[in-house]
């Protein structure tokens, strides 16, 4: 019981050593969506797939991959807001699900966990986190099209 409850005065302060950093992360989010750049971003993407010939349905369930990096809470608004706006059972809305399953919120992982203990240097692992995300992004959209299509 003693170890537990040291523990949790341990885990408290983690907690408010940690608000500064999701603060800045979920004000990151907020300022790259009202600016537009997630349009943008999508936009180019879409461009970019069109050109080559591919099939572009699953862009609207592409941004809830890229907030994931940032904010599993942000993920999970825009998978609420993609099945509201395409339906539980669409393509879209399904795919938004296996997404939201298939990567990991990086960027949280790094401020906390390496903040927490005091890692300085997360070069490589912000680098193969990265590529595992977008590994899982794309396996993801490939499962969708294979499974639910």
């Amino acid at each position: 019981y003693d170890a537990f409850i040291d523990g949790a005065k341990e885990g408290f302060g983690v907690a408010v050593q940690i608000i500064p950093y999701l603060v800045a992360i979920l004000a990151a989010i907020g300022v790259f969506r009202a600016a537009g750049c997630m349009d943008a971003l999508l936009a180019a993407i879409g461009e970019g797939v069109a050109a080559l010939g591919w099939n572009t349905d699953f862009l609207p369930a592409l941004p809830v991959g890229l907030m994931k990096v940032l904010s599993g809470a942000g993920a999970r608004g825009l998978m609420i807001d993609v099945l509201q706006t395409h339906g539980v059972d669409s393509f879209v809305g399904r795919l938004a699900a296996i997404v939201q399953g298939s990567t990991e919120t990086t960027f949280y992982v790094l401020a906390v966990y390496f903040g927490s203990v005091g890692v300085k240097h997360t070069r490589h692992a912000l680098a193969c986190a990265l590529v595992a995300d977008a590994v899982g992004l794309l396996a993801a959209i490939g499962v969708g099209y294979a499974l639910l299509r």
